[in-house]
């Protein structure tokens, strides 16, 4: 793995964890009021278990997102990479064409052909 790709790959872990971060922090249940009904001890215990429950279902909702980011932008950068090498075997045939293609008189001064 070359150092640029070592950048890429630090640069995106750090800005997925602080997605990841700011998403945790957004949905994070703030306030929610108490179940109506039942004793105060019973309804705090339900209430931290529905807040866990609640809590622990964000995360892995975060987390699937986040997985599905990761795995999205790693499929990027391999297109892009594989559209770089397209682009420049292109230029490279286009280079090679035009230098096949023209004529001796237009040729720049030293170069004759044979």
């Amino acid at each position: 793995m070359n150092p640029e790709t070592q950048y890429d790959d630090t640069v995106s872990t750090m800005l997925l964890e602080n997605i990841k971060n700011k998403l945790i922090h957004a949905f994070r249940a703030n306030g929610e009021p108490l179940p109506a009904g039942g004793s105060g001890a019973d309804t705090v215990s339900i209430f931290k278990k529905n807040f866990q429950a609640n809590e622990e279902l964000r995360r892995a909702k975060i987390d699937g997102a986040i997985s599905w980011l990761r795995s999205e932008l790693l499929e990027m950068r391999s297109q892009d990479q594989q559209l770089a090498r397209t682009l420049l075997g292109l230029n490279s045939e286009i280079q090679r064409l035009r230098r096949e293609g023209t004529p001796p008189a237009l040729q720049p001064e030293g170069r004759e052909r044979i």
